[in-house]
């Protein structure tokens, strides 16, 4: 007997029979890019209905993750940066450059950035969430999973819409409203829009605004026609936006700069991550425009479908955040300006015959264009915050008069006030574009009765061609240090700067000076002889050198093939079990930001090119590809009255995409090998014709088997064979409803709700004591429904006020000092609904 008929036959013993009614809703899925059902898809897939989605109270894509255990979202410093994440795999947040390993798709259309995927859904049909590497059927940015939303298409039989308002606390004010119907017997139309406002629930302590608001709202319109019955057209154009205050930061740690900013007159919280107050000189603002227009076609032959998807997107998006997190007016402007323009053609040809192979072949096109305008620029109090810290990072050794940076100036032959004047900083330039085009496709051979494997294949080929510029006015940041000390020397023999006239006519005074500063060590590397050394922390804008140059080309260009093979064996009428293999790729990402830095091994061209400049340091331009691969087996069962999914994989991504932030900036690599081991089990009950009980749970073990060549707040660290961090090992989702009859015409429904996250490092160089996250929160929503379509919902989440942070980070420019992003405290409101036909 084979494997798979032995653990069949075990399972079958296993799984009870609940009943002979049938209560289970069978739900039809897309997640192959052909019509299945849920149970028989050989794919590790959770769906999300409408219905579930409006009970819950879910109203974007980053709510989603309370419903699926193996989805994390995580929101950091304003609303477009979001991570999503699967089965502890995912990037993309804080840069254009880097592509999202978690691929979004709605109604077929990819969202090339998660800022593009974050306005509210009205008329929704269902959300799929894929896990695992999806790169056969959905290209280079799938390689740890997709997330397709299904909205609803036009209704050529008759005129149905909605409308609802909901009220909440933080005067939270929500109104939907869409229509759809025929406008002859061969054309449809729907219309739909959104608005959500809510006031803040993160104070600005120094003017008492409030952040974290929402602020959003999108209209989306649709045609349907359909000629005849073989041939459909589905147009579909939305427009939406996003203009809020946000994202509020708290402290977890005030290191020693502390005390400055309270030397120099401004403020800074106490460590309490949960105030949810922070001091601002000014509030953080965030704008993201998202507008397209899509084009699906639908052609039958007796035997094939033959569909076409054209899209066209564009997102701008602007933000600007007090990132030193003070009432300090240490940055007056740290700014960013991003836009995207996207086109994609898919086309694809899919066999419809009940034969023993069933086959799908196809070809996608993406072509891509980003412009990048970012400001850093310092505020009034720097100068008087470089000066302290001059003294503190010195060991006093500079503590010149009238001040530390006003002695350095004259020892440089600069005029007072050169160093940290406000307005200082830099303006960046830089964008990319970008081409890729794959062929893609998949086969079914039925090899009996009960048993089919699936075959498919991708080929890939990504293009980019990027550039990155600046122009830098930080005079601090682009003087050698070393040169300090020999001039430091000659100011204090002479009493005079070290300009080049001086020492012409002191030579024998720089002699001395060039001896102090050197005998016995080198200057650069031995802080004992030079004082000034200890001051390169401070020097946070150096001059950037742009690309492409004459040694670096700033271009790209990968191929690969992924491929899958599964195996399903329909073990009885009630249960499929299945196994396989599925590769992932990733073409490489480039770091377009301002912490871009030629790589070690360019260095040498570079000098000999004459290209080097200033206090030129070694980085990273970019991360090569990353490629997934994932070994599976899994079971899917229905009965009457329930579903059983269960999966056990292992999942590898070799050259993972890490970009972690350091305190001063992002550092973009590859993880040598990084891996999550785990489970995922989903089970749905009908009880009763009036009870429903769900349970699902993920556990993950994640790690990086590899990683070398990591970077911490201190420099290179090895961070291989330790935890991933924000990974837990135990999530858990587990909810009931109980519908009700109140009469003959009214009916309700009692839904609660419980997830659980077990305690996890959030941040790899921020030790677990300091900040660790565990989350145990309830929700819970009550509704009643008339039949004439008026429904009313009551809903709390979070309504045991759990506390909990996102994530966390190395405090901006402040040594020792740790921030990080509280969630979302208790909410509530009350959705009143009216529904017609």
């Amino acid at each position: 007997m084979s494997c798979l008929a032995i653990l069949a036959a075990s399972l079958t013993a296993w799984v009870p029979a609940w009943g002979q009614e049938l209560i289970i809703e069978e739900i039809i899925v897309t997640a192959s890019k052909r019509a299945q059902t849920l149970q028989e898809i050989p794919i590790a897939v959770t769906v999300v209905t409408a219905d579930v989605m409006e009970k819950a109270q879910i109203n974007d894509i980053q709510d989603l993750q309370s419903l699926v255990p193996s989805l994390k979202v995580t929101q950091l410093q304003t609303s477009g940066n979001t991570n999503f994440i699967i089965r502890g795999f995912g990037n993309g947040a804080n840069n254009a450059g880097i592509e999202p390993s978690v691929g979004v798709f709605i109604d077929g259309v990819y969202r090339s950035r998660s800022a593009s995927a974050l306005a509210d859904l009205p008329n929704l049909e269902r959300i799929e969430v894929l896990r695992g590497p999806q790169s056969t059927l959905f290209g280079k940015n799938a390689s740890a999973g997709v997330i397709s939303v299904i909205t609803a298409a036009p209704d050529l039989n008759g005129y149905s819409g909605s409308a609802s308002v909901t009220v909440g606390d933080y005067n939270e004010f929500i109104v939907k409203g869409d229509i759809t119907g025929p406008l002859s017997d061969t054309v449809a139309f729907s219309l739909s829009g959104n608005s959500n406002t809510r006031d803040g629930y993160y104070t600005n302590l120094s003017d008492g605004a409030k952040l974290n608001e929402h602020n959003r709202w999108g209209v989306r319109g649709q045609l349907l026609f359909r000629p005849s019955d073989n041939l459909e057209f589905r147009l579909i154009a939305d427009t939406e936006e996003i203009d809020e205050v946000c994202c509020g930061v708290s402290n977890l740690v005030n290191g020693p700069t502390g005390g400055i900013i309270a030397f120099i007159g401004g403020e800074i919280n106490p460590e309490d991550p949960f105030s949810r107050s922070q001091y601002y000189d000014f509030n953080p603002t965030n704008e993201i425009e998202n507008s397209g227009v899509s084009l699906q076609i639908d052609y039958d032959w007796e035997s094939v479908t033959l569909t076409s998807i054209t899209s066209s997107r564009t997102m701008d998006r602007f933000e600007n955040a007090d990132v030193d997190f003070t009432s300090a007016r240490l940055i007056s402007s740290n700014s960013g300006d991003t836009e995207i323009s996207t086109f994609t053609q898919e086309l694809r040809l899919t066999s419809t015959g009940d034969g023993s192979v069933n086959w799908m072949v196809g070809g996608y096109f993406f072509d891509e264009e980003i412009d990048i305008a970012n400001t850093l620029y310092y505020g009034d109090d720097f100068r008087a915050y470089g000066d302290a810290l001059t003294n503190v990072l010195s060991g006093n050794a500079i503590n010149l008069f009238p001040s530390p940076l006003d002695g350095l100036e004259f020892a440089l032959g600069m005029p007072p006030g050169t160093f940290f004047a406000s307005g200082q900083g830099r303006t960046e330039f830089g964008g990319a574009e970008n081409q890729a085009f794959s062929i893609f496709g998949q086969v079914d051979f039925d090899l009996g009765d009960r048993t089919t494997l699936t075959v498919g294949a991708n080929y890939t080929e990504d293009e980019k061609d990027t550039f990155y510029n600046e122009t830098n006015t930080d005079v601090f940041s682009a003087v050698s240090m070393v040169a300090v000390g020999f001039g430091g020397a000659f100011a204090q023999i002479t009493g005079l700067p070290p300009t080049p006239a001086n020492i012409a006519a002191n030579q024998g005074a720089a002699a001395i000076a060039a001896a102090i500063s050197t005998t016995d060590c080198t200057p650069a590397t031995a802080p004992n002889c030079n004082a000034a050394l200890a001051l390169q922390p401070l020097q946070f804008m150096p001059p950037f050198l742009a690309y492409p140059n004459a040694v670096e080309p700033g271009s790209s260009n990968d191929d690969q093939v992924t491929w899958s093979v599964r195996l399903a064996f329909d073990a009885t009428d009630s249960l499929n079990i299945y196994g396989g293999v599925s590769t992932g790729f990733k073409a490489t990402s480039w770091n377009l930001s301002r912490d871009s830095r030629p790589f070690e091994a360019d260095i040498p061209a570079i000098i000999a090119a004459g290209l080097v400049l200033p206090n030129l340091n070694s980085g990273t331009r970019f991360a090569g590809p990353e490629d997934a691969i994932v070994y599976e087996i899994g079971l899917k069962a229905r009965f009457n009255r329930s579903t059983v999914n269960f999966a056990i994989f292992d999942q590898e991504i070799e050259d993972f995409q890490d970009n972690l932030f350091l305190g001063t900036g992002f550092n973009l690599a590859n993880a040598g090998i990084r891996s999550t081991t785990g489970a995922e089990l989903e089970w749905n009950w009908s009880a009763t014709d009036a009870l429903q009980l769900a349970f699902a749970a993920t556990w993950l073990d994640s790690k990086y088997d590899e990683f070398t060549n990591a970077e911490g707040p201190d420099g290179p660290t090895d961070l291989s064979g330790t935890k991933v961090p924000g990974v837990p090992e135990l999530s858990i989702n587990t909810s009931a409803i109980y519908n009700f009859e109140l009469g003959a015409s009214t009916s309700g429904f009692v839904r609660v709700e419980y997830i659980y996250e077990d305690e996890v490092q959030i941040n790899a160089n921020v030790p677990p004591e300091v900040a660790s996250r565990e989350i145990s929160t309830f929700n819970a929503s009550l509704g009643l429904e008339w039949d004439n379509g008026f429904q009313v919902m009551l809903y709390g989440r979070n309504i045991n006020d759990d506390d909990y942070l996102l994530s966390s980070f190395p405090s901006v420019a402040q040594g020792g000092s740790v921030s990080g992003y509280p969630n979302v405290p208790r909410t509530y409101g009350l959705t009143l609904t009216m529904n017609f036909n």
